[in-house]
């Protein structure tokens, strides 16, 4: 698995594959805020004081020129919502939680100047690019929409809605959890084995009764070759937010007590 992501200060990865998008990651390290969520929390919703949040999305909206104004937040409930966002939801959620695009783990526009953002502390972004119609998408899949096939769904949306063709989309799975720091019941693993054929290879391994390490990229890379992507359009980054406490808050590891990195994606208004 190769990185698709690259340093371009101690707060933001950018992705190097996708040209003409502004698209990357947080780390925790550059911010305000302090106790378990030093330093670069973004979450609004952690019980973090507001007010270094926002200093800390400013920090990444200055660093990308992309002003608050221009972003657009969701309310992430964990399950395959996907919204078509325009100028008219720019801020939405970007200094207010409440304000955010409410039930949504998916965003994607064709707009330029628009900052699609979404939170993680092990869950896995994924981005989406299509050059020939110049849409932009990002989703976030947790095991719950993973198994809901929100990566799929996205790439469904845009042939169905927006005339994509299939090979002018590429998609990138960026930093989240690894097989070796998640580790899943029975339950879990029926809902990932509902869409496996017996064939597939199994993107878990069991290592104890009932308990099973679940690689999450792998799962949500073998839903996006369903949907019809092939290998060399699906870029990963190899980086675990569990194993890398240098540059991530986790969820599981931090047992709760964490901050929150954001995925963002845009594309730039031609100066």
């Amino acid at each position: 698995m190769t990185n698709s992501f690259s340093h371009e200060n101690q707060s933001i990865l950018k992705i190097t594959q996708l040209k003409d998008v502004v698209a990357g990651f947080s780390t925790k390290n550059g911010g305000v805020s302090k106790s378990h969520f030093e330093s670069l929390n973004t979450g609004l919703h952690v019980h973090d004081d507001p007010e270094d949040v926002i200093n800390n999305r400013r920090r990444i909206a200055d660093f990308l020129s992309f002003p608050l104004e221009s972003w657009v937040c969701a309310e992430q409930t964990h399950k395959d919502r996907i919204k078509k966002v325009s100028r008219l939801d720019a801020g939405k959620g970007a200094t207010e939680y409440l304000t955010s695009i409410q039930d949504t783990d998916g965003l994607y526009t064709g707009e330029k100047g628009l900052l699609l953002v979404l939170c993680y502390a092990d869950c896995v972004p994924i981005y989406f690019y299509d050059h020939d119609k110049k849409l932009v998408g990002v989703v976030h899949a947790g095991w719950k929409g993973t198994v809901a096939n929100i990566a799929g769904k996205m790439i469904q949306r845009w042939k169905q809605e927006e005339n994509s063709a299939i090979e002018s989309i590429q998609a990138v799975i960026g930093p989240s959890i690894c097989e070796n720091c998640y580790v899943v019941d029975d339950y879990v693993v029926d809902q990932v084995n509902k869409h496996l054929h017996k064939s597939d290879d199994k993107p878990y391994e069991e290592v104890s009764k009932g308990q099973y390490r679940l690689d999450l990229k792998k799962l949500n890379r073998q839903l996006l070759l369903k949907a019809g992507l092939k290998q060399e359009q699906i870029h990963s980054s190899s980086l675990c937010t569990s194993c890398h406490s240098d540059l991530f808050f986790s969820h599981r590891r931090d047992r709760g007590k964490t901050g929150r990195m954001m995925s963002f994606i845009g594309l730039k208004e031609e100066s």
